[in-house]
């Protein structure tokens, strides 16, 4: 995978032909993975990529402090040292603008492809709740089968909370099980009593399953989205 780093635009040398070629070979790289319905890890990247550039455009001053800078002076006496900035203020902040302003309608664009994708492949996702739901659901099993001739892979789930000095998040662990053999005598109901009996960690698990008939890769594509369909289910329960 040909990834972009987050500050891109400041790292190395700070030219719009330069930085031009860099961007157009990285998505260049997203639209083939997103042509071969592929989401991640590049949509996520492309998300950070785009809120970064927009912030970019509205603090466009505190980008100087992250360019080099040469010893200008040294003040023995206060215990000082001066820098001056390599680059000039107008001709930086012209560059960083010129490379902004190209940039920003070509990850939206690409944004935008992804997010179709996401939300077609979202669309033709069935979830439902196998069973009886417990009072607890941040963790349990998650069941997906996207052909009714293919198997069903397992996942153990749990939700995990971060904090922060203003909200808290909710995230989605996951962790492949196993794979069971579907067929109209195995269904997910008769699945989640042989995990029962199998993996006593968890003796009364929250279990949802999601159907699906689309011929999409399971790890870049429907499973992201079935945790992110899962996570705003839990949701719902926990607090």
């Amino acid at each position: 995978m040909k990834t972009l780093p987050y500050n891109w635009i400041v790292e190395g040398l700070l030219d719009f032909e330069y930085k031009k070629y860099t961007l157009l070979a990285y998505l260049q790289e997203v639209s083939k993975s997103f042509d071969q319905s592929r989401l991640y890890p590049f949509l996520g990247d492309l998300v950070q990529h785009y809120n970064n550039i927009i912030a970019l455009k509205e603090q466009k001053q505190q980008v100087a402090n992250q360019f080099p800078k040469n010893l200008s002076k040294i003040d023995l006496q206060n215990f000082k040292l001066h820098y001056e900035s390599i680059i000039g203020d107008d001709e930086y902040m012209e560059v960083i603008e010129e490379i902004v302003d190209y940039a920003i309608p070509l990850f939206r664009n690409h944004l935008q492809q992804g997010t179709e994708l996401y939300e077609f492949v979202e669309d033709k996702l069935h979830f439902f709740p196998v069973g009886v739901l417990p009072i607890n659901t941040s963790e349990g099993y998650l069941f997906i089968n996207t052909n009714p001739k293919k198997d069903t892979q397992v996942y153990e789930y749990a939700v995990t909370m971060f904090e922060n000095a203003y909200e808290n998040y909710k995230g989605m662990r996951t962790q492949f099980i196993t794979t069971y053999k579907t067929s109209t005598s195995n269904t997910f109901e008769n699945i989640k009593l042989d995990l029962i009996k199998h993996y006593k960690k968890l003796p009364n698990p929250a279990t949802y399953g999601i159907k699906a008939h689309l011929d999409f890769p399971l790890q870049e594509t429907i499973l992201p989205i079935a945790k992110r369909v899962l996570v705003k289910e839990v949701s719902k329960t926990i607090h």
